[in-house]
């Protein structure tokens, strides 16, 4: 991995980690994306049932870790407003109807300077 701060980093940055990647697992693909500086680790439960009904059972705040592994978490998140919760909520309720998705399951997202990044979905 590799952090680009300036724009003429970019392409030498790119042609390192392709090397790398290339060495390490036998394929040059190379995968961008936004670095975060100060992210918090926002998470939305979520179920879906087979007449289409998907409701968010709320949020909670998960950036407490160590090593990776969630040491506490807070409901509701403290650092969301109103609108940033309902927004969230909003998208994840209609990400997971668009998909037809059935069952329970938890989307998570960093945060930072007002704007929500997907990381991954737990099913």
């Amino acid at each position: 991995m590799r952090i680009v701060n300036e724009k003429k980093e970019i392409n030498k940055s790119i042609k390192e980690a392709s090397v790398e990647s290339k060495k390490s697992f036998s394929d040059d693909t190379v995968y961008l994306e936004k670095f975060l500086t100060t992210p918090k680790h926002i998470e939305i439960q979520i179920l879906a049932d087979s007449h289409g009904n998907v409701v968010a059972l709320g949020e909670r705040d998960c950036s407490i870790q160590r090593r990776h592994q969630k040491v506490l978490e807070e409901a509701p998140s403290p650092i969301l407003s109103d609108t940033q919760r309902e927004t969230i909520c909003r998208r994840s309720i209609d990400a997971l109807t668009e998909l037809g998705y059935l069952g329970a399951g938890t989307l998570e997202y960093l945060f930072e300077e007002g704007e929500f990044y997907f990381i991954e979905m737990n099913t």
